[in-house]
């Protein structure tokens, strides 16, 4: 019970120190407040000890960072090779893959590949995070499979990094491919650019 209550008590210490507004880092919880107590920060009491209790679902972030952030939205994307010349015979400016990549808000992303038949495996998955205003970076797995047998014959991992214009409807950026053969061992690197256009309910 005492532990309990020690925990609780520092919790609350912290949530009282936040609350009276330390604005920098050597700020003690003694100072007076430079705003008012109700809100402090952008962020009201309610807020800030709800975060304390919950700080997976509250997290203390921007605006700007929020899950409905400017990259979540349906995308036609292509890929194109860039500087495979050497080791892998792939022109410049050749179409590597083009289809529809949905970004959601959770930090989760989904491709329809179009560059790819469904029997080989068109469909791949991938997770995001934010690395600067308008920028980020996408870590993508990709199975395939042969069309005819049916077994796996590789996996492919994209890493892309991208940033939006202004408009926020068009982005563009790099793109990696690492591919490892079914037992594992990695059989080709690629790179390319990348481009993506928002499709919205409009259109």
């Amino acid at each position: 019970m005492m532990t309990r209550f020690r925990t609780v008590s520092r919790t609350l210490g912290i949530v009282f120190c936040a609350m009276t507004g330390a604005s920098i880092a050597n700020a003690g919880c003694g100072e007076v407040a430079t705003k008012p107590a109700a809100f402090v920060g952008g962020r009201t009491q309610s807020f800030l000890v709800r975060a304390a209790y919950q700080p997976g679902r509250f997290a203390l972030v921007s605006d700007d960072d929020r899950g409905g952030d400017k990259v979540v939205g349906l995308w036609s994307v292509k890929l194109t090779s860039l500087g495979n010349l050497a080791t892998a015979g792939i022109p410049d400016g050749a179409t590597l893959d083009w289809g529809y990549a949905q970004w959601h808000s959770d930090g989760t992303e989904i491709m329809n590949s179009g560059g790819r038949a469904p029997a080989t495996g068109n469909f791949c998955l991938g997770v995001w995070a934010k690395t600067g205003p308008s920028s980020y970076k996408l870590n993508h797995v990709a199975l395939s499979y042969d069309a005819v047998t049916g077994l796996l014959n590789g996996t492919v991992k994209l890493h892309e990094v991208i940033k939006l214009d202004n408009s926020g409807n068009h982005f563009s950026g790099t793109v990696t491919f690492d591919i490892f053969a079914p037992n594992g061992p990695q059989v080709g690197h690629l790179t390319g650019t990348i481009t993506g256009d928002r499709i919205t309910a409009d259109q």
